[in-house]
């Protein structure tokens, strides 16, 4: 399905202003899940001490990946450098931490507040190089408001 990035940026505020707090990051991983076909697993994790802890998920099944040291694999390195990180092939980068046989490639966008890396919207594609700019602008929108209104 082709999603127009600047009406999904439009039905994300509109989720952070009207739904409870508690609701706001499931609210946002349902909509993303279910609105961006290429996009087959979408969670947030969120900064515990030196750890990435899961927090809400969407996709086909749970990743056995619930608690991950910052600096390990592709999400601890971007919790880690605060930056962007899109793997377009996984199975060519030996950070990536296996979660499905049917993964292929990954982007995992840093949630900041105050510059500080306190979360990240981790995305998985069945799809290689799927991720392009365009998701890379949005996403990194999407993190920048829940850092502001959320985390």
């Amino acid at each position: 399905m082709f999603l127009d990035y600047d009406v999904a940026e439009e039905t994300v505020k509109q989720i952070l202003f009207k739904s409870d707090a508690a609701d706001v990051l499931q609210n946002v991983v349902d909509y993303l899940y279910k609105h961006f076909d290429t996009y087959s697993w979408v969670g947030i994790y969120l900064v515990e001490g030196k750890y990435l802890v899961l927090g809400p998920w969407n996709g086909e099944q749970a990743t056995e990946h619930t608690k991950i040291p910052v600096g390990k694999g592709v999400c601890g390195s971007a919790a880690q450098s605060g930056k962007t990180e899109v793997v377009a092939d996984v199975f060519k980068d030996d950070r990536y931490l296996a979660c499905f046989v049917s993964t292929r490639s990954e982007i995992v966008v840093p949630i900041k507040k105050s510059g500080v890396v306190v979360g990240e919207i981790d995305i998985d594609s069945d799809v290689v190089d799927v991720f392009d700019k365009f998701d890379v602008v949005f996403l990194e929108k999407i993190a920048d408001m829940l850092g502001e209104h959320i985390c």
